[in-house]
């Protein structure tokens, strides 16, 4: 949902505070800042890298917008009481009725970014803000809402772990002939937990950069006909819940008409109602014939309980009954069943079922995921630690200054100076001061400057999907991307701004 559908004015897409930075800033010609994840997944040390997603529809919802004075005029009304005791609050009236006026309505920044799906290390900006002349005070206006890629880029993330635990898991124990069947091993499941539709979008989008499942259509559908020309990029089964597993007079005749409408498919069906155990051993005996004439797969979803126990005594009934083979590897697989566990998964107990599962001797084959708040709810900003920082200014006199964020308290929070570009070395994406870089090399491309770029965002969907594959497996998990130039520039700024500040603070 756009910031035009809520009706919301451009002088109010930011936090308080950013209106009244215009008048903070010193006087410039130019100002740069950027935008970086400062640590890996939850603080992850051993795997630094991330899934970097979601900067085009920012672009395209909010920034690339064009405002009108009345939007000004609207603003003004809501600042005129914003300010603590009722009185008005600052905010840049005037540079916002110039840009409109002289730039067709449109915001006065460059923005460059990562192209979607680039898979880098922390510390690589994944945008860059450019502001000149009188707009220059600007350039960290639209900080609060650029900062929003936080959220896609770590569902993207968290959802390529995942599949790392689960390819691993069929590296282990599936046959090189079921590899196919990866991409629909975590299935999203979170679109009631979610607090709005865009947010089902931009979450269910980043979970399908790395599977094909999922029951968040509003993602499935928006990314097939708005991102992929129409053709499809997610796939569902047909499932009951509890209300029509109850609405039944019993479990044996609701499975029986799932077996008799969709039998000859695939299909899943809850079974813990009442008695998950007593449905397994009694209930499934009962339409096992049934299900076999049908020819189908059935899975099998526990809903409570242990999801490792529950998983496993799913799988044990389901061999019992239906029986399994063994694989070239030795692991078994069950005969048109699968099990399916969607209560309480994440990245922790997904790994730990598949874990318990094979220790038992099952192939991961026969386990499937579905994630829901875990996968769309449980991130933050704080969870990769993204920031968006003032790395450059030139001053009204022309004299330019690269700027860094030190804080002797928190050393991880430190900030990169001056103008920045992102250049493949090997393969990896590395942090170089932008004058080292050939415009062509550099990473970091124009997605808009001071109004909608043509095709900045041209490709498909499956395209993103390639790029994340292959980044993920080329960028090392560890990987220090501040190139040797960029940190002896670091350590002369440090070396002055040292001699400076002693200056400053002697007695």
């Amino acid at each position: 949902m756009s910031a035009s559908t809520w009706n919301i004015p451009i002088a109010v897409l930011a936090d308080s505070y950013k209106a009244g930075h215009f008048e903070m800033y010193p006087e410039a010609k130019k100002m740069v800042a950027y935008g970086e994840f400062r640590k890996g997944f939850e603080g992850d040390k051993s795997d630094t890298r991330f899934v970097f997603y979601g900067i085009r529809h920012i672009i395209e919802n909010y920034i690339a917008r064009q405002w009108t004075e009345h939007d000004v005029e609207l603003a003004e009304k809501f600042y005129e009481q914003h300010n603590a005791g009722n009185t008005p609050y600052p905010f840049p009236k005037q540079l916002f009725l110039d840009f409109i006026r002289e730039n067709n309505g449109y915001f006065p920044v460059r923005i460059e970014a990562l192209p979607e799906g680039t898979v880098a290390n922390v510390h690589v900006p994944v945008y860059q803000i450019t502001a000149t002349g009188k707009y220059s005070a600007l350039v960290t206006f639209f900080e609060t809402i650029l900062t929003h890629v936080w959220y896609p880029s770590c569902v993207a993330t968290l959802s390529r772990r995942c599949k790392d635990i689960i390819e691993r898991a069929f590296e282990r124990s599936v046959d090189e002939d079921g590899y196919a069947l990866l991409d629909t091993k975590l299935h999203d499941f979170g679109m009631r937990g979610c607090t709005s539709v865009e947010q089902t979008i931009l979450g269910g989008l980043a979970h399908l950069l790395n599977f094909v499942g999922s029951d968040t259509m509003s993602a499935a559908y928006y990314g097939q006909f708005q991102l992929n020309k129409g053709k499809p990029i997610a796939v569902s089964i047909p499932a009951t819940e509890h209300s029509v597993m109850t609405s039944w007079p019993n479990e044996t005749e609701a499975i029986k008409n799932m077996i008799n409408k969709f039998g000859k498919g695939v299909f899943a069906c809850v079974m813990d109602s009442y008695n998950y155990t007593n449905a397994l051993t009694k209930v499934l005996p009962r339409v096992a014939q049934l299900k076999i004439e049908q020819g189908g797969v059935m899975v099998i979803r526990p809903d409570s309980g242990d999801p490792v126990t529950v998983v496993l005594e799913g799988l044990k009934a389901g061999e019992k009954i239906f029986g399994a083979t063994t694989n070239a590897k030795g692991y078994k697989v069950l005969k048109g069943v699968n099990v399916i566990q969607g209560d309480g998964i994440n990245h922790k107990t997904l790994a730990a079922i598949l874990d318990k599962a094979m220790d038992e001797g099952y192939s991961a084959s026969n386990c499937v995921f579905g994630m829901g708040g875990g996968l769309l709810q449980k991130v933050n900003r704080d969870t990769m630690s993204f920031a968006t920082k003032l790395s450059y200014i030139m001053y009204a006199d022309g004299t330019e200054r690269d700027i860094m964020k030190k804080p002797q308290t928190d050393p991880e929070k430190i900030s990169l100076p001056g103008i920045l570009a992102v250049k493949l070395v090997d393969g990896v994406p590395t942090v170089f001061p932008a004058e080292l870089v050939k415009p062509e090399e550099n990473l970091l491309k124009v997605v808009y400057d001071c109004g909608p770029v043509p095709n900045a965002f041209s490709e498909t969907f499956d395209e993103l999907r390639e790029r994340v594959s292959a980044g993920w497996k080329t960028v090392p998990k560890t990987y220090d991307p501040i190139s040797l130039p960029l940190r002896d520039k670091i350590k002369k700024w440090i070396a002055e701004f040292e001699i400076r500040y002693a200056e400053m603070y002697k007695d």
